[in-house]
């Protein structure tokens, strides 16, 4: 009798438990999480572009052409 009433006990914890998790409606949803996921990536790939066009036009060419005066030193 006492192990049916500990597993009645336990029973009845966890269905309460369900049913507050049911009726709680703090939290994120779904969609909020997908919204923010997009929009994380849309601005990540839009710096990302922004980086790779500025190293592309403004950075590697003046690199390239130091390096290149600093090897073809002729003292």
């Amino acid at each position: 009798m006492k192990k049916l009433n500990s597993i009645t006990n336990k029973f009845n914890k966890a269905y309460i438990k369900a049913k507050e998790a049911i009726r709680n409606k703090k939290g994120e949803g779904y969609v909020d999480t997908a919204v923010k996921i997009v929009i994380s990536v849309v601005i990540g790939t839009l710096l990302l572009g922004g980086l790779y066009t500025l190293f592309d036009t403004n950075v590697i060419p003046t690199l390239s052409s130091k390096i290149s005066s600093v090897f073809n030193y002729h003292g």
